[in-house]
């Protein structure tokens, strides 16, 4: 059994799925990926994204905006800690910092900081974005106590010693499908070195579809592919990674 520990399944198109949501969710069940995590991205969708997965079996949600989404509604600590009162809310994100378009405006760090304290309130964990942003990720986590909560550096393409920093503070670090694209010999590298207590899984799907689906939309189902080859890359089988994988997530977001 896998879990897709980072997913959209609001921004899945359906229409490559007959146009019918429970199809798209049969046919990641066929692939035995029975539990996944849909992550928040701005309030205004949340309550759409919350009644899609509300009644479905195995599929748990966030609540949060992401830092790329500068026209989002800024959120308040008061407002994220009630929404995450919510029977299916598992952690708090996603959120974090990046500088891939943007010179590191004090505007996404704001609002960092107040999903992390948010956090902290709630007691649930952080499913953090992190991109040409290493030192300042690292230092906001620590300086306002983000070990106190732990979480998931999800999508997570930073190198080795920031991943030991995350780990440190009490992190995950999840692999996606671009651990199978070429030139990620580094992500691959990266990848081998995390202890098995410390990996997981995920697709950020509709995205990042990996090989040999890339390009094309991705789905939870494809989650299996991204275990396939951490199993090639450290040495085990997919079953180990699948079992070890899922027991993460759920120690992780308390299931």
């Amino acid at each position: 059994m896998f879990f897709d520990s980072h997913c959209h399944l609001d921004r899945i198109d359906l229409a490559e799925f007959n146009n019918d949501f429970d199809h798209l969710l049969d046919l990641t069940r066929e692939q035995q990926v029975n539990e996944m995590v849909c992550i928040s991205v701005n309030l205004e969708s949340f309550e759409e994204m919350y009644q899609k997965i509300e009644t479905k079996e195995g599929i748990f949600a966030t609540v949060g905006v992401h830092p790329d989404y500068e026209e989002a509604r800024e959120p308040t600590v008061e407002e994220i800690v009630l929404l995450a009162d919510r029977d299916k809310i598992v952690a708090i994100g996603e959120t974090g910092l990046d500088y891939f378009h943007t010179e590191g405006p004090e505007w996404q760090r704001k609002r960092f900081r107040t999903h992390i304290d948010a956090a902290i309130e709630c007691g649930k964990p952080l499913v953090i974005h992190t991109r040409q942003a290493k030192k300042d990720t690292i230092d906001i986590l620590k300086a306002h106590q983000a070990d106190k909560v732990g979480g998931v550096m999800h999508c997570f393409t930073e190198d080795w010693e920031m991943a030991r920093q995350s780990i440190d503070l009490g992190f995950y670090i999840s692999i996606s499908g671009i651990v199978t694209f070429k030139q990620a010999e580094n992500v691959r590298e990266m990848a081998a070195k995390i202890p098995d207590d410390r990996l997981l899984i995920e697709t950020d799907s509709p995205w990042l579809a990996p090989v040999p689906f890339r390009g094309k939309t991705n789905f939870p189902g494809h989650v299996r592919l991204v275990a396939q080859k951490l199993a090639e890359i450290r040495n085990t089988d997919v079953e180990t990674i699948a079992e070890l994988t899922t027991h993460n997530a759920r120690e992780l977001f308390k299931l």
